[in-house]
């Protein structure tokens, strides 16, 4: 199967193409991917993992189906809403 894995920073993007095998989990699919030698300050243990903006609860278990792109998720700096409420507090009234 034909699957690829995505993390992105602010800097850089990387989506490696990966074959696996039929039964292959998300997890294990990452690690194959050797993603974390682009991006040494993923931890596979500890990253959300999703496949196409649905996050995947457990990834471990979680086997792939060809064409799968699965998606690392960084963790958020700030929440969203408490960004939006920042942001509307600096417009003028």
């Amino acid at each position: 199967m034909d699957i690829e894995v995505a993390y992105a920073t602010p800097d850089k993007q990387e989506i490696v193409s990966v074959e696996v095998a039929a039964g292959t989990s998300v997890f294990d699919a990452v690690v194959q991917s050797r993603i974390v030698d682009v991006f040494p300050e993923i931890d596979p243990d500890a990253i959300d993992m999703g496949i196409f903006g649905k996050v995947v609860k457990l990834p471990k278990s979680h086997e792939l189906r060809d064409g799968d792109r699965i998606e690392l998720y960084r963790p958020l700096k700030i929440d969203p809403k408490q960004a939006r409420l920042n942001r509307a507090k600096k417009k003028p009234a």
